[in-house]
């Protein structure tokens, strides 16, 4: 039996990172994309290429860094092509890159950092979709192909000064239901996960942005009394990646520790 490949971006930390930890582990050959540099138009620090480069030494065995921006089209055809030419397929992409920003009313947001957070969370989950799509139809049927993208409990709640996120995110739920339905028969799946508030670098920008005092802060709007660690979000898209997941397609699955209720 062959090798079962998969695609992660926002690989450096966070959800990303401990996916492709939580893949790798599971034998996945994984292609962990970033894009490795900060953004002039957010103020707080993107992943780091040092920090890509610790995910793939720890994931180990068939697991490899490439460096893209999934606002780029041509960067995520680019990044899948790799996959393909590494490991001759694709069976899993998964769009986990994300950015957070805001703090004020939308109309007081910078126009710059409402079109970098509109980007990266739905556009690049669209472009990362265009491109990866047709490589998991490429593999011969019976297919068991996944596409899965990180959406956020901010795709049904609507979070004060933070308009472009929820947009951005309940987006992201929509692409998904809609690529659901227009998979179909294929073998090829679409589903998302929402987590709630996970212990990860833009949990802790958004503290900044309500002017908490730390991230803990938001533990207590969870029921489950605590913040989430993103490997708990990471073993549920590794079971969405599993072709044991195949009677699911269109979802939106929270993990968010009661958030939603």
């Amino acid at each position: 039996m062959s090798i079962r490949t998969a695609l992660v971006t926002g690989a450096a930390r966070g959800i990303g990172a401990a996916t492709v930890l939580r893949l790798a582990e599971q034998g996945y050959a994984v292609l962990a994309v970033d894009v490795t540099a900060d953004d002039p138009a957010l103020p707080y620090p993107m992943g780091t290429a040092a920090e890509l480069s610790t995910v793939v030494e720890k994931a180990g065995g068939n697991t490899a860094a490439f460096v893209a921006d999934v606002r780029d089209p041509a960067a995520m055809a680019a990044a899948v092509a790799e996959a393909e030419r590494r490991w001759g397929g694709l069976d899993v992409a998964i769009a986990a890159a994300g950015v957070i920003a805001g703090g004020v009313p939308l109309w007081e947001v910078p126009a710059e950092q409402e079109k970098a957070v509109l980007e990266v969370n739905l556009n690049g989950v669209i472009h990362l979709a265009r491109a990866a799509v047709p490589a998991l139809l490429r593999r011969t049927e019976p297919r068991d192909g996944r596409f899965l993208a990180v959406a956020s409990a901010a795709a049904t709640r609507g979070l004060p000064m933070l308009a472009a996120y929820c947009a951005a995110k309940a987006g992201v739920a929509g692409l998904v239901r809609a690529l659901g339905a227009e998979l179909g028969r294929t073998g090829v799946t679409a589903n998302a996960v929402s987590p709630g508030s996970t212990d990860t670098p833009i949990l802790a920008e958004s503290a900044r942005l309500y002017d908490l005092p730390e991230a803990a802060a938001f533990a207590d709007q969870q029921p489950a009394g605590r913040l989430l660690d993103p490997a708990e979000v990471a073993a549920v898209l590794a079971f969405l990646a599993s072709p044991e997941s195949g009677g699911m397609t269109g979802a939106v699955v929270p993990v968010d520790g009661g958030l939603a209720l």
